[in-house]
């Protein structure tokens, strides 16, 4: 079943964040900031869909807007190139903050054109797994920050469409290539 991104209003990013963001200073900037939250029931092992999403470097192989990841020789952090529906390209690098295959935590902090953190946690559902995807951010790149009270619907719309895509990805990869996790 794939549950339809969930977006909150402006003021639901503030406060304090586990990449430790506080709330925007200047009230104009409520409409730069982002707070997602989307959840995906796969019908696969908690463990088959935790061990996919700890490999970022393999994302653009089931993800579609996400159209490359450069890993750094540290191996716990990189950049990603993504780009949904928009005529634009996003570039993110991302340090992991958590990785906990146990309790199925997967945590970065995110720098570049989006600012912030973002989080799987992988639980077990009856007949496979449920992924809970939560990012809160704020828009760095110059244009959307301009574009931020105009485009907000547009940039809302665009991150919902980029999720059910990746949703629809990983259940087809999982299902494509067991052996491969």
């Amino acid at each position: 079943m794939d549950r339809s991104s969930r977006i909150c209003s402006p003021g639901a990013a503030r406060g304090s964040s586990p990449a430790g963001r506080a709330a925007p200073a200047n009230p104009a900037d409520r409409w730069t900031r982002y707070r997602f939250r989307s959840v995906w029931d796969l019908d696969a092992a908690p463990a088959r869909v935790y061990a996919v999403l700890e490999r970022p470097e393999s994302y653009p192989l089931w993800w579609p807007q996400i159209r490359a990841v450069a890993p750094a020789a540290d191996g716990s952090s990189g950049t990603a190139f993504i780009r949904s529906a928009l005529p634009y390209t996003l570039r993110v690098s991302a340090a992991e903050l958590l990785r906990d295959p146990v309790r199925g935590i997967l945590e970065v902090a995110l720098l570049g054109d989006l600012e912030g953190w973002a989080r799987w946690t992988v639980r077990s559902r009856p007949g496979g797994a449920r992924a809970l995807y939560e990012q809160e951010v704020e828009v760095r790149r110059p244009l959307m920050r301009l574009l931020a009270f105009p485009g907000r619907p547009v940039f809302r719309l665009n991150h919902t469409l980029m999720m059910r895509a990746g949703r629809r990805g990983l259940a087809a990869h999982l299902v494509a290539r067991p052996e491969a996790v």
